[in-house]
């Protein structure tokens, strides 16, 4: 298990937005942390109120969105228009271009997501937009697939060989850990206990095959299991 702990992320200060980088991004570059497996960015995102990201394009990634506070405007140049709000999952496969926006409309609350990038199994397929809601009880207390190539168990489909997963835990709260390939754990809140290690918020941890995972809630744990080929 080698743990990425919070304060080694990226961070930018935009003013409107405050970023943490898991994996080198932007203005942020780290060589030892380009990315893991498919898995290309993590970024904890702090959107003031009545700021967003502006209509700007993106092609050939998968894009997830996790909300964790507040609410996110999404608008595409796909004709969709959503609002996200806390359990839920938006994809958008860029493929052969897409432009859109996202917005924190609420003057008087900040918005708090995780924006992650996948790179894509098959290039240059048309754009697609997908989004679902997980609601608390299908996390609390289990690992609910929230993302899968083929969108098994009402899970968002994306265009790679990727399974994510989301849980709640509470104190002493575990459940058993799904089948995995190469693994990366990632502490979105609270505290949770990683194979006896004491992981916080935006801590995370990468596993090789066959590497026994054991993730025990310590505090109001939420976090997120990436399956990666």
């Amino acid at each position: 298990m080698i743990i990425r702990h919070a304060n080694e992320r990226g961070y930018a200060d935009h003013g409107w937005l405050k970023s943490r980088h898991t994996f080198s991004f932007a203005d942020y570059f780290d060589p030892d942390h380009m990315g893991f497996r498919k898995l290309r960015v993590i970024n904890e995102d702090r959107v003031q109120g009545g700021q967003g990201f502006g209509t700007h394009p993106h092609r050939d990634m998968e894009i997830l969105s996790y909300v964790l506070e507040g609410e996110m405007a999404h608008r595409d140049s796909m004709g969709n228009g959503a609002i996200m709000r806390p359990g839920d999952v938006q994809r958008m496969s860029a493929g052969t271009g897409v432009r859109h926006s996202e917005f924190n409309n609420d003057p008087d609350r900040e918005l708090h997501f995780l924006q992650i990038w996948i790179e894509p199994k098959e290039r240059g397929i048309p754009p697609d937009y997908e989004q679902k809601a997980f609601p608390a009880e299908q996390r609390q207390g289990q690992w609910r697939l929230v993302v899968s190539q083929e969108g098994r168990d009402g899970s968002v489909s994306v265009n790679q060989d990727v399974n994510l997963y989301a849980g709640l835990f509470d104190a002493g709260e575990r459940a058993p850990t799904p089948a995995v390939r190469h693994a990366w754990l990632h502490v979105v809140r609270g505290e949770a206990e990683i194979n006896g290690r004491r992981l916080s918020a935006g801590d995370a941890a990468a596993f090789q095959p066959g590497e026994t995972i054991e993730a025990v809630g310590v505090k109001d744990a939420e976090i997120l299991l990436f399956d990666l080929a």
